[in-house]
């Protein structure tokens, strides 16, 4: 009895149960302790993605940030050249349309010429004379502003990754595709023609956003068809074919893209949007006095300097291919800066959605014009920014069937 006594206090384990080795021990808790950190690394990486997905502004609202994320890095060849090496517009190069000359009988001829160059040659121009807001924009400008200083779960009621959401507050440019992330936060306003029917889904903060962002939105459109009228008349329209367009733009999409370019520590490693041209038939520009709006003409990026009480008005993809070519939609960007936020609301302007687009038939000559372009509608737009294609290419490029 003693020994079976001994055998069962004995401190020896069972017979089929064996210790590990301590090699295997130590290999082990190596295995354990590196999936810990590797589940601390996701985790982190997962709430720095949520974080900056919520925008330049909350981030920037969270902590100082002395050093550009890695999200937002662009490859040394996509960066801007350093603001001391980037050459600047000129009245020359950036043409100014005043709209008293268009109004004027005895001056139309001479401002529809400098208006069709204008298209032609440049594919931008400032408009002045233009009465909006005031004459400046301020009171949109102002409201704007104060929208992005409202607090984070207030803009963030408005979130969605949904591309097609008609009210959208969202970040970067094309956040289902964006490798990198741009510099930018965006409120994203549909305005139907209805508009009476579309502003009470808009933010009600702050508390004057509606009222005075509806008033600029009927003042944009009825800008806009002012200046597609001129312009189909200098690019010899017939009235009857120009009328038809006319009476799609008085019942066409208009979008308006709130934008806010907050200060940014390092903005010789990113962009606030990446070079892009505009889907419609024309776009209106209104931006404060902080420059950083790029256009590419002449193989080379140029600054354009903020004419004061101007808006910048640009060509679109849809009306490059309707003038099949004539008119020039062009490339643009948007560079940031280290010591003051920017503001701008882009007006962008088309035909109905469901309206198919192509080159209008009488600019159209087999021997000395052939048709350049393929027909588009909406829907191929919103199916291009949703694809692969949307990384590599601008949507005119997929629409064309001629090169030059």
């Amino acid at each position: 009895m003693a020994i079976l006594d001994l055998d069962n206090h004995s401190s020896a384990p069972p017979c089929h149960s064996h210790a590990p080795p301590a090699a295997e021990q130590q290999q082990q808790q190596q295995q354990h302790l590196h999936q810990d950190h590797q589940f601390e690394a996701d985790t982190e990486e997962e709430e720095e993605r949520l974080l900056l997905l919520k925008g330049v502004r909350h981030l920037c609202e969270r902590r100082t940030i002395l050093k550009l994320p890695a999200r937002y890095v662009l490859p040394p060849s996509d960066r801007p050249a350093p603001r001391d090496q980037t050459p600047r517009t000129t009245g020359s190069l950036l043409p100014v349309i005043d709209l008293a000359r268009l109004r004027a009988p005895a001056e139309r001829a001479a401002a529809l010429a400098d208006l069709d160059a204008a298209c032609r040659d440049c594919g931008f121009f400032q408009v002045v004379g233009h009465g909006l807001d005031g004459g400046g924009g301020g009171g949109m400008l102002d409201v704007a502003r104060r929208f992005f200083d409202l607090p984070f779960h207030e803009r963030a009621r408005y979130m969605s990754p949904d591309i097609r959401a008609p009210v959208r507050y969202g970040t970067s440019f094309n956040q289902l595709n964006d490798g990198v992330l741009c510099w930018r936060d965006f409120l994203k306003l549909v305005c139907d023609s209805d508009l009476d029917a579309v502003v009470p889904t808009w933010p009600d903060q702050p508390i004057d956003l509606r009222e005075v962002v509806s008033a600029y939105a009927r003042s944009c459109r009825r800008l806009f068809r002012e200046l597609m009228e001129a312009a189909l008349e200098a690019l010899g329209i017939s009235p009857g074919a120009a009328g038809e367009v006319l009476a799609g733009c008085d019942a066409g999409s208009q979008m308006l893209m709130v934008n806010c370019f907050p200060a940014c520590p390092e903005p010789d490693l990113t962009l606030g949007m990446p070079p892009h041209s505009d889907y419609g038939f024309l776009t209106v520009l209104l931006q404060d006095q902080v420059n950083g709006l790029e256009v590419r003409h002449a193989d080379r990026w140029l600054l354009v300097e903020p004419l004061p009480g101007a808006l910048v008005v640009n060509v679109g993809d849809h009306f490059e291919m309707y003038s099949n070519g004539r008119y020039k939609s062009v490339l643009h960007r948007v560079r940031v800066n280290s010591a003051r936020s920017r503001i701008s609301v882009a007006s962008l302007h088309s035909l109905p959605p469901e309206r198919v687009i192509g080159p209008a038939p009488e600019l159209v000559d087999d021997e000395k014009n052939p048709r350049r372009y393929m027909d588009t509608d909406f829907a191929t737009f919103l199916e291009y920014l949703s694809s692969a294609e949307g990384k590599h290419k601008s949507f005119l490029q997929t629409r064309r069937l001629i090169t030059r």
